[in-house]
């Protein structure tokens, strides 16, 4: 029996089907922006092998790399390790844990980054350091000397820059990564965690090995550009005189006066290790879908 025509092909024709260039399609589907990229790493690696001021100015602000991966690295493990906890705080079914994280994550994500590095580097981490002392001089006065000399013997001066700095960007991305905690844990069916309380596990043992390994393989991809985001935002710690990459570019154009050279050199640093690592994420989260 033929196919009778739509109400659509009897007004205005039956549907004609084109074919495009395949030629065309392949160049339309090229990832052109990839092309630019390379392009401007070889034009980054053409001016720094053969123009002596970029050479120098290369091999000056390559020495803040290690900073910024150590940094970046410590400070993601312990923003990991808050936002798990605010993130648990926060889907918990005790109403003073669930306020606590609620407040936590909302004082953290309604305060600019750059005002709270200031704030819990040159605020509270010497408020930490006073309450410390003060603890110190309480138990010294109650007959434990021993103890209270080591909470006497903290002073702010022994608190590096990078240790606040670390604390800083930790305690910032923590708030953002407990709702991505958060979300991946409410994605996991309740049936999944009602069968591990049937099987005997009590809340914790069903949280650990039933809901969060499932939730964290969901959440990678999302974890993985919080990375890559804190790589890009551990360069506010320069203000902080830590010398990362961004840190010690400003040193040297303030002493060559050559701003072109030293920000040029850590905008490609930067935009190569984002690229890089953003082409890691994408792989990990193929991988995880083919195995799906």
């Amino acid at each position: 029996m033929a196919e009778q025509p739509t109400d659509l092909e009897t007004r205005v024709g039956p549907k004609i089907e084109f074919r495009g260039d395949p030629f065309a399609s392949r160049l339309s589907s090229f990832p052109w922006w990839f092309l630019g990229l390379i392009l401007i790493a070889v034009w980054a690696v053409f001016i720094i092998t053969t123009q002596e001021s970029y050479r120098e100015a290369f091999d000056f602000i390559k020495q803040g790399i290690p900073v910024t991966i150590y940094i970046t690295l410590i400070s993601f493990t312990l923003a990991s390790v808050i936002g798990l906890m605010a993130g648990l705080a926060r889907i918990s079914r005790s109403v003073v844990l669930r306020n606590i994280g609620t407040f936590y994550i909302e004082v953290i994500r309604g305060i600019p980054m750059l005002v709270l590095i200031f704030y819990l580097a040159l605020v509270a981490v010497p408020s930490v350091v006073d309450g410390m002392n003060a603890f110190g001089e309480w138990l010294d006065g109650n007959g434990l000397g021993f103890l209270g000399g080591i909470f006497l013997a903290i002073e702010n001066k022994n608190v590096p820059l990078e240790a606040r700095a670390v604390i800083a960007l930790a305690v910032t991305y923590g708030a953002f990564m407990a709702e991505v905690f958060r979300a991946g844990i409410q994605s996991i069916g309740r049936g999944q965690m009602e069968a591990a309380r049937s099987l005997g596990m009590s809340y914790a043992q069903s949280m650990r090995y039933v809901i969060l390994p499932q939730a964290v393989r969901n959440i990678l991809p999302a974890l993985g550009n919080d990375f890559v985001a804190m790589v890009k935002d551990s360069s506010l710690v320069s203000v902080l005189a830590v010398r990362d990459i961004t840190q010690v570019a400003r040193l040297y154009a303030g002493r060559s006066f050559r701003f072109a050279e030293a920000y040029t050199i850590i905008a490609v640093m930067y935009l190569t290790m984002v690229v890089l690592l953003s082409l890691l994420v994408q792989l990990i989260e193929r991988r995880l879908r083919a195995n799906e």
